[in-house]
This record gives structure tokens, sequence and C-alpha cells, in this order.
């Protein structure tokens, strides 16, 4: 049976944690493993991930990218999923990696994520996300698009095997955001890059915190500067919200 990790890049997501913790020990049958790579947190999330079971490892780098780079490189697991500290997955999520990953022909697949809060489900937000996936490989790498390529990120959980990532060079840690996007592109040349039609929950905090239309003003802006090439200092496109 293959081998699944799960791999959480954690920076002071204390608020999220519970959830998380609950949702990871909900899933039947359970991952392999579970490693969250703690960027330098202040405000007691390393602690409060040990608390709640998992292994944790203090990475000196901040940076999605990097904590990525070194999760993959400490779980041993052949098929690895990325998941943010603010998405949950569905009960079955490690039994539909599976299945997934067993197609060769696909590279890196993730699931279609639902961005809700307490109250609220972000659907005008959530339909771009998912349209996003099309649209953004069709207008700026039609000849990967036509291979079978989408353009994945980070809230869509992505999984992959761990023998390619590592073949095609990891995440890149010049980048501050879109590392997710890049890495897709890079996984499109071995192979599909797909969507699961199965729903991961993912926190609506930056949609809630700057408002609808703003919120897809700065994902249109930073996925479009991106893919002209204009990658530097693109995190000042994208202020975080924790």
């Amino acid at each position: 049976m293959t081998g699944v990790a799960i791999v959480i890049p954690v920076l002071n997501e204390v608020a999220s944690l519970p959830a998380l913790l609950r949702n990871l020990a909900a899933l039947h049958p359970p991952p392999d493993e579970i490693v969250a790579v703690d960027g330098g947190s202040g405000d007691g999330s390393a602690a409060m991930a040990r608390t709640g079971g998992l292994r944790v490892v203090e990475h000196p780098v901040r940076g999605r990218a990097a904590q990525i780079n070194r999760g993959v490189e400490e779980v041993s697991a052949s098929v690895v999923l990325v998941l943010h500290a603010d998405t949950t997955l569905p009960e079955d999520a490690v039994a539909v990696v599976r299945r997934v990953m067993a197609d060769p022909g696909t590279a890196l697949a993730g699931f279609t994520p639902l961005l809700s809060g307490l109250e609220t489900v972000r659907w005008g937000t959530s339909f771009h996300n998912w349209i996003k996936t099309w649209y953004a490989p069709l207008l700026f790498r039609p000849h990967l698009f036509l291979r079978g390529a989408r353009l994945l990120f980070g809230d869509h959980a992505m999984f992959f095997r761990r023998a390619d990532f590592l073949a095609v060079g990891g995440c890149d840690t010049t980048l501050a955001v879109m590392e997710d996007a890049d890495l897709c592109i890079r996984f499109a040349r071995l192979g599909r890059t797909r969507l699961v039609n199965r729903v991961v929950l993912t926190s609506d905090r930056r949609v809630a915190a700057w408002g609808g239309l703003r919120a897809n003003w700065v994902y249109l802006k930073v996925g479009v500067r991106w893919g002209l090439g204009l990658r530097k200092r693109l995190d000042r496109h994208y202020p975080d919200v924790r």
C-alpha cells in the first residue's frame, strides 16, 4: 500500500491549529506520517502542535518554500500531501490520495478548495479560485495546458510523489509567494496536474480582512505578475493577515 505523508508548514497558526488537530485525528485511514515544519512562530504554535501529537521540526529559515522542502526531506513516505494549517481535509483524504496517485500519468493533484468562515461561504472567490486553475495555464503556459496542466495553489492541499518532488528540485526558495504555482508548472513536465472533485475547507481570513473585491484583485494582480515573469518581491502585493 502506498505510504502517504502530510507536511504542514506553520507560522503563527495558533488560532488555526485546534481545528486542524481535530481534523487530522479524524482521518480514516490515517496518514503514515505527519510532520509540521515551524518557520519561527512567536505565538506558541510549535508547542501546541507537539501537545496535539504532531512531530514538529523547527526550521530556522522562514518561508513556505523552505518549510515544504524541509518537510519533504524529513518524511519517507512515497507520496506527500502539503496541507496549510488553515485548511481541513475530508475524512477519507488519504484514500483519495492513494487512489489518484495510482494513475502513473498524474504527476501532481489537489483538492477543490471552498473558502469559508464561521458563518460565511465565499462562493464568488471559491469559484474564481476554481476557474483560475484553468484560465491561468491557458493564458500563460498554453503548451502545458494542452498537455493536461492545471495550475494549483497551496489551498488545494496539493499532493505528489516524493521522488518527483526531489527530481524537479523542490520549491523555489527565492519565491515568498507563488512557490506552489511554480512547483506545479515544473511538475506539469512530468505528467498531468489536476484537480480532484473533492472539497477541502480553507479559511476565508484574507477575504474577511480585505473584502471580496480587494482579495480577488490581489489574487489576480499577483498571479498576472508571476505569469509574466515579474517574480521579484511579489510578497509586497500579498500582505500577511495572521
